[in-house]
Order: C-alpha cells, then sequence, then structure tokens
C-alpha cells in the first residue's frame, strides 16, 4: 500500500518535524495556539499542546510529561501568546499516556485548573500510577505475556520495560469526566467531545464546526499510526473500537486536523481511509502467518511480522508493545471468525475450520 501524503497546514512545522527540530509556538487562528512541549528520551520528541483563549485565561488540550524542562516549555509557549501558567482555566486531557496527562496534576497545582478526562480511562488512573496498585498492574502483564508465548524470563523483564516513564506523571483524579457527544462549556468556543477507543480505552477527540478543526490527539496523526494493543487496561477489541471510532471520525467535515504530535494537515478523510487500509493489510499479514504455520503463539508471529526496524533492534519495551499490537490484530480476526485459539499456556492459534 503507497504511503498517503497529506498536505501540511504549516509547511515550516512539518520541515521542524522531518528535521528533528522544535517547532514554533504558533497562533493557529485567532485564540488557538499551538505549543510544542519536549519529551525526554522518546522518538515522538514533543506533544503539541493547543491553548484556547477564554475571556479569563486560556484552556489547553493536553499538557505533556512530568518534567522541568516541559513545564518551563509550556510556560515559556504560553508567555508567547500572553499568558502564565496561572492562567490556565482547564486541562482537556485526550487520554491518560504520559505525554498527554503527566504534566495535568502540576499544572493544578499551580494554576487551580480542572482536569477533564473521559470516564473510561478515569477508572485506570489509580492501577496505573498509584505506587500501591502498580504490582498487581505488572503482574496481570506478565501473565498475558506468558499466555502470548513470550518465554518466562523474557516476560518478567517486558513486563517492568516501561516503569521508568511513571517518574514523568503527576498522578491526579480527574475534576470532570468528559462523555462522548458533551459540549464542553468554554466561552468564545463551540467545542464537542468525540469518544475516539482504541489507543486507550478513553480516548477523546474535540472538534470545532465553526473554525471547521478537529483536536485528534494521537487518534489521527499526519505520519504514523497510534499504536493499538490488547494490554491489561485495554478493552477486549481495541482494534474494532479503534476503526470504528476512526470511520466515525472520518465522516467530519473539517478543513483542518490539529493532532499532538508531528504537524497539523488538511486530508482527514484520506488520512483516515489509508490508515484503514494499513490496518487491512496488517490482518491480512497476520492472518497468512497463523496459516503458515498454525499453532504458532502471538510472540512467534510477532517475531515474523514486518516493523519499522529489524527486531533484534527493536528495545525491550517496543517489543512488548509488538507483541501486545500482534494479539490486537489476532483478537480481531478471532471476531472476524478467520482465526482461533487454544486457550492455555502459551494460546495457540489456527486457521478457523471451513
Amino acid at each position: 500500500m503507497s504511503k498517503t501524503k497529506v498536505t501540511a497546514a504549516n509547511q515550516e512545522q512539518r520541515a521542524a518535524w522531518l528535521d528533528g527540530r522544535l517547532p514554533e509556538v504558533e497562533r493557529v487562528r485567532p485564540g488557538l495556539w499551538s505549543i510544542p512541549v519536549p519529551i525526554p528520551i522518546n522518538p515522538l520528541r514533543y506533544v503539541l499542546v493547543y491553548a484556547l483563549e477564554v475571556p479569563d485565561g486560556v484552556v489547553i488540550i493536553d499538557a505533556g510529561w512530568n518534567t522541568d524542562e516541559a513545564f518551563t516549555a509550556l510556560a515559556a509557549g504560553l508567555g508567547v501568546a500572553g499568558y502564565a501558567i496561572t492562567d490556565v482555566k482547564a486541562v482537556l486531557v485526550t487520554h491518560i499516556h504520559p505525554d498527554h496527562y503527566g504534566l495535568a496534576g502540576r499544572i493544578r497545582e499551580t494554576s487551580g485548573a480542572w482536569i477533564g478526562l473521559h470516564p473510561a480511562d478515569a477508572r485506570l488512573v489509580h492501577d496505573r500510577y498509584d505506587d500501591s496498585a502498580i504490582e498487581a498492574l505488572m503482574a496481570r502483564e506478565r501473565s498475558l505475556l506468558l499466555r502470548s508465548g513470550v518465554p518466562e524470563m523474557t516476560a518478567q523483564e517486558l513486563a517492568g520495560a516501561s516503569m521508568m516513564i511513571r517518574q514523568f506523571v503527576t498522578m491526579a483524579a480527574p475534576d470532570r469526566l468528559i462523555e462522548d457527544g458533551d459540549r464542553l462549556d468554554l466561552p468564545g468556543w463551540d467545542l464537542r467531545a468525540i469518544w475516539t477507543p482504541g489507543h486507550s480505552p478513553g480516548h477523546l477527540c474535540f472538534v470545532e464546526p465553526g473554525r471547521r478543526v478537529l483536536f485528534s490527539g494521537d487518534h489521527v496523526l499526519a505520519r504514523i499510526t497510534p499504536m493499538v494493543a490488547v494490554h491489561p487496561q485495554s478493552g477486549p477489541n481495541p482494534l474494532a473500537d479503534y476503526l470504528d471510532a476512526l470511520r466515525a471520525v472520518g465522516k467530519l467535515d473539517v478543513d483542518e486536523v490539529l493532532p499532538a504530535h508531528e504537524f497539523r494537515f488538511l486530508e482527514l478523510g484520506e488520512r483516515v481511509d489509508y490508515v484503514i487500509g494499513h490496518h487491512e493489510e496488517r490482518l491480512a499479514e497476520v492472518e497468512q502467518a497463523v496459516t503458515a504455520v498454525p499453532g504458532s503463539t502471538c510472540w512467534d508471529i510477532a517475531r515474523q511480522l514486518r516493523w519499522s526496524r529489524a527486531w533484534d533492534a527493536i528495545p525491550p519495551h517496543m517489543r512488548r508493545a509488538a507483541n501486545n499490537e500482534a494479539l490486537a490484530h489476532l483478537v480481531w480476526l478471532e471476531a472476524r471468525g478467520t482465526v482461533s485459539r487454544v486457550a492455555g499456556e502459551p494460546e495457540r492459534w489456527y486457521p478457523a475450520e471451513s
């Protein structure tokens, strides 16, 4: 499948992404700002925080990781727009991954802002980020990896592979729950929430019909596709959820997409079609792997799939993600009735009987 090319809404922002630079703080529209906030030790490099001007300050969409560098960059970016951290009235979190949620608690402590999150992600906060619960979550991850066919010593290593990023999160329960279809009470804005599960169970996008823009979080990005994986906190069939939400978003009548990473772009429908096609190709590749070697484990299949680099060059936490992404495709094929699994430790996958 040929790679779709979307039109960047700002060519300099695209050039910064491609060159490995941090883009500039940008006035996207009257009353709307894009602020790049750096992400440490991560190939995504930055999250784009959007600041929406309201009469008594600003509301921001996403926040960044909780580091001094990120906090300083956000404060400086707000300064370009004429505001301070203390002017933030609300943090609308698209989802609870650290680069979107991690700094929200610190911002609330500084400004008194309220934090908004979808209920499906709000239910996950304690188990993911509370020190008293993390061992239980890691045990569930290890169990999933063992069922996937990961060797025991490797499963133990991979289960804790992302522990280090928890230091970049200030755990903060949301003050408000944002449901699908909610219209946010922001003076001067007609901002509406769209529940788009898949990348996380409670992922939210926000559409502003009057300005014809979509704040897409990680749901739709210009060049890469978000991770959609089965894991202890995912839904039972996250890929099906993601593709359904993607089709729904693709019907929106907007002129511009404002994602959380990379750069702003114009062709929402074309990009959605490409991503759906990408997953259909991946589903076919996974099904072929099951057919070629009946009785394979998920780990066996993941190691055979085409990735952006050789398997041996993939770091441990990304191998876990690769396994869990492969599992998401297997689960969707199982729901379609084209593959079946035999329970056990490990589970084994077979072509469905005709």
